[in-house]
């Protein structure tokens, strides 16, 4: 990682529905050798968020972001190619490539933030804990994550929708290769979407790796946050001696 030898801040990025707390239990550990910061996001515009994210990571600090925090993470990287260390994404791809599917998705995303900002916050987590991409949380850990979820307003989570879903922004697969710091794309094993989209990512990044969480689904930094923690602290000690 370019710099100085000092070590660098890891700033935790949540996913949608998610607070900076969430990733508690991988942060816990890579504390053990780096500084990190949970970042828990107090707007919700696509556009306020990349500012806070500026805000919260100084030049030189990695980011680490998971789902649309991942999305998020990779565009204030594109914005910024020069300012961060390094960059971890965990179940992100950098967005849609086809329009006619990128518009499709806006409007499925539309429909379901109408629905959010007429519903009430324990409708809204009932339906986000049953989808699919969650299937095989056990239910310990979907009980784990209640109360940050229900802790939002659906109003809130509507504009974060209509502002940051994937349908919202161009796909940025083209400015992979601006990207010459060390990147980590992770997925969970079962996640087949993601884990397909971060072995592609890796081949049209400068430095970019990409690995699967086994026994895993979107979330596996939840599922798994003790070998998702390993894999983050291994590639930053990696990065860090070929400075």
């Amino acid at each position: 990682m370019p710099g100085s030898r000092a070590e660098p801040l890891v700033v935790f990025l949540p996913g949608f529905m998610q607070r900076g707390e969430a990733w508690g239990p991988v942060a816990e550990r890579v504390a053990q050798r780096y500084r990190c910061l949970c970042l828990d996001h107090q707007t919700w515009m696509w556009r306020e968020r990349l500012a806070e994210v500026r805000a919260a990571a100084a030049p030189g600090s990695v980011l680490v972001g998971y789902s649309m925090g991942g999305r998020l993470a990779l565009h204030a990287a594109v914005a910024e190619p020069e300012r961060y260390a390094a960059l971890i994404t965990v179940g992100a791809s950098p967005g849609i490539e086809d329009p006619a599917a990128r518009a499709e998705r806006r409007a499925a995303d539309e429909r379901l933030a109408s629905w959010m900002e007429a519903t009430s916050i324990e409708e809204v987590v009932s339906y986000w804990e049953a989808l699919p991409v969650f299937e095989g949380q056990s239910p310990e850990l979907v009980a784990a994550q209640r109360p940050g979820r229900l802790s939002h307003e659906p109003a809130a989570l509507a504009r974060l929708l209509r502002t940051g879903g994937q349908g919202a922004h161009e796909a940025v697969w083209a400015a992979l290769r601006t990207l010459q710091m060390p990147v980590l794309a992770l997925a969970g094993a079962r996640d087949r979407a993601y884990a397909g989209a971060v072995e592609r990512m890796a081949t049209q990044l400068p430095g970019g790796n990409a690995l699967t969480v086994p026994a895993a689904g979107h979330a596996a930094q939840l599922e798994r946050p003790g070998h998702a923690a390993e894999l983050i602290v291994s590639f930053l000690s990696a990065a860090r001696d070929t400075r």
